[in-house]
């Protein structure tokens, strides 16, 4: 069985009717993601609290677990509900008489329901609260579930920031005791040790039970041991006895009569040390996050070792200690194990809580689940607007570098790396910095906007609510002016524009569309990427770097071209950066005086005809921008004015608004001297 249905009330984050944790989870693996204190780690205390783990760690409901209002009231009462579904027979054998049946598409099945609650102490009271409860049925009235049913349910937890070398260590009560008392090849390997049958037996076929009482007996038998009990008998308790009551002592090793408390303590004298696969290398040379993977691997052992319970693994930041490798290495580790099958036909359901791009992009978005507000939004097939070719699309692509979106409060999503490089620095010019507010840029290189966008598009908005993250999609609108073909190289001088068709060319010119035709060109680009709190911004005229040289920045567009064309002629050190400018001074000068439009497609023409990269200029631009800054030549405002709409509209939905001054008059490149 597995837990198929989450819902918390009242407790911490959580609150109450539209503002109550609801999740539905697949069975298998599944990664929360989100923002610090979004709410993933009070859903692992959730579960903590009504299934309990397996060491033993005693979860005591605390005043500050009442959800606090916004008026600043405490809740009355926290209520926990859980639903398992897919039983086996022996779950539901063993869960027979709390079991619930429901309606699923037509047919009528078994599951479990329960309920946890847990009330305040009433005001002025030293208790913290009343006992909760643990209660089954559809509506959390049925039969009370008892402490036996109860540790069948029992989890396996791993905290963040776990000290994974002290868990394996030795010592009362030790972790990794725990876990090796309840295998089987503990349990059943070997035969006990029977001094009249076999006084010398071979210690590779005793059980470890049957080591502890060989052991013992060689200890009673070494000559070291005798001498010091016949001394002490002799000599002092003889001396000390009635005549007929002799006082006789024996030395042992120390152990209980009961096979299960002497197993516990000779397992609890067990460390478990990493080393290396070569013979001479030492324990210690190993670090926190290998010995992380020995407590994990110990954990599953358990899980997997086990014939009866409910197999549930809960793990927060199982990145802990572990480079991105080590991370992938270990998300391919536990999506093998919950494929398999134990004994009794149950599987492992493991939840993990992340913070890690790199194990965010390893996993398929089916087993993800946004934690956003206090709220779930998984992103499983059915609940997104992506389709099942955006799916596949995103599994092949959506990489570490990209995955960091789960993560942010705001969402830039861009089409090239100029843009990549280019919007943070904007921002931040603009006292906007992305850092501040938390702004993630993903650069999709061109293909797929719109699937990255409709990752954060809920199928059933009204059902499960709206990702209030903002999510800006920067696009261009590739439509050039009628003047640029010429200029940027797609037809030779005095040639006309092909007619499409019967022309296959690809690219457009604004002659080409009527009154309302680029209105509808730049709507059907929105609308393939735009909903709910997803907004595509389109470029005004036609490309970011046109754009940008057609709204007021034309000198530092033009410069930085230029520069990226010399870039290996300045790294060599052949020419220093003015003088690259200079050598092009009269490219510069022909253009003074010509319309803005003519003036900004000589300056694409840079990179269109020319072949200057435009992430090496987007790099350089924000270099001749910030050297204005700190020049006093330019500021916040004065940008503003300069830069194009789209551009300042999209930085403003994903920080907060920018009241954008009026625009100043283009001016066309200004002379090098």
């Amino acid at each position: 069985m597995y837990i198929a249905e989450i819902r918390i009330e009242n407790f911490r984050s959580f609150g109450v009717g539209e503002r109550a944790f609801r999740l539905s989870l697949k069975p298998g693996l599944t990664a929360l993601v989100g923002e610090n204190d979004a709410g993933k780690t009070a859903v692992v205390d959730a579960l903590r609290y009504v299934l309990g783990t397996r060491d033993q760690e005693q979860l005591r409901v605390d005043e500050a677990d009442f959800h606090r209002s916004s008026e600043g009231d405490r809740a009355d009462q926290i209520a926990i509900r859980l639903v398992f579904r897919d039983l086996t027979r022996t779950d539901r054998g063993a869960f027979a008489e709390f079991l619930t049946f429901e309606e699923v598409e037509g047919s009528r099945q078994v599951c479990l329901v329960l309920t946890w609650s847990a009330r305040r102490a009433p005001t002025g009271s030293s208790r913290r609260a009343v006992s909760p409860e643990w209660r089954t049925g559809a509506n959390g009235d049925g039969p009370l579930l008892d402490f036996g049913a109860r540790s069948l349910l029992t989890a396996t937890y791993l905290r963040p920031l776990r000290d994974a070398e002290r868990a394996m260590s030795a010592g009362r009560g030790s972790r990794l005791s725990q876990i090796l008392q309840h295998t089987s090849e503990i349990k059943n390997t070997g035969m006990g040790f029977d001094l009249k049958n076999t006084p010398q037996p071979d210690p590779k076929t005793l059980s470890v039970l049957g080591l502890g009482d060989f052991a013992n007996h060689l200890f009673r038998e070494s000559q070291g041991i005798r001498k010091a009990g016949d001394k002490l008998n002799d000599e002092y308790l003889k001396p000390l006895s009635f005549a007929k009551d002799l006082l006789r002592a024996r030395i042992e090793v120390a152990g209980s009569r009961d096979d299960a408390v002497r197993l516990r303590q000779l397992l609890e004298k067990l460390d478990l040390t990493l080393g290396a696969a070569t013979d001479g290398d030492s324990a210690h040379t190993r670090g926190l996050g290998s010995n992380n993977l020995l407590f994990m691997a110990c954990e599953l052992l358990l899980l997997a070792a086990e014939s009866d319970g409910f197999p549930l693994l809960l793990i927060e930041e199982p990145e802990a200690h572990l480079h991105p490798q080590r991370q992938l290495r270990l998300m391919a580790f536990l999506q093998a194990q919950v494929a398999k099958q134990r004994a009794d036909g149950q599987r492992i359901q493991i939840i993990v809580t992340t913070h890690s791009p790199s194990i965010a992009s390893d996993l398929h978005l089916d087993n993800l689940v946004l934690i956003e507000q206090g709220r779930a939004f998984s992103l499983r097939k059915g609940m997104t607007k992506l389709d099942n070719s955006d799916y596949s699309f995103l599994e092949r692509f959506l990489d570490s570098t990209k995955s960091n979106l789960f993560f942010a409060r705001g969402v830039m999503i861009v089409e090239g790396d100029a843009e990549n490089i280019l919007m943070p620095v904007l921002a931040r010019l603009l006292d906007r910095d992305f850092g501040e507010y938390g702004v993630s840029v993903v650069n999709v290189g061109g293909v797929g906007l719109g699937r990255y966008a409709r990752i954060f598009i809920r199928a059933d908005p009204a059902a499960d609510g709206e990702i209030s993250v903002p999510v800006a999609c920067i696009t261009d609108i590739d439509v050039m002016p009628d003047c640029a073909p010429e200029i940027v190289g797609k037809i030779k001088p005095g040639e006309e524009i092909p007619k499409r068709p019967p022309s296959k060319r690809q690219w457009r010119v604004k002659s080409e569309f009527d009154a309302n035709g680029i209105a509808e060109r730049r709507q059907d680009r929105i609308d393939k990427a735009s909903g709910q709190n997803v907004r595509t911004f389109v470029a005004d005229e036609w490309t970011l770097e046109y754009d940008l040289a057609f709204s007021g920045l034309a000198k530092e567009v033009w410069e930085a071209a230029v520069l990226a064309l010399a870039d290996d002629r300045i790294h060599d050190g052949k020419v220093t950066r003015d003088n690259a400018i200079k050598e092009r001074a009269a490219e510069s000068s022909a253009l003074t005086g010509l319309a803005t439009e003519v003036v900004a497609s000589h300056v694409y023409a840079k990179f269109e005809a020319e072949g200057a990269s435009k992430a090496i200029a987007a790099q350089y631009l924000s270099e001749l921008l910030e050297a204005a800054f700190k020049l006093g030549t330019l500021n916040a405002e004065r940008l503003c004015s300069k830069l194009p709409t789209y551009v300042v509209d999209a930085i403003g939905y994903v920080t907060s608004p920018l009241a954008r001054p009026k625009p100043m008059s283009s001016n066309p490149v200004v002379a090098v001297e």
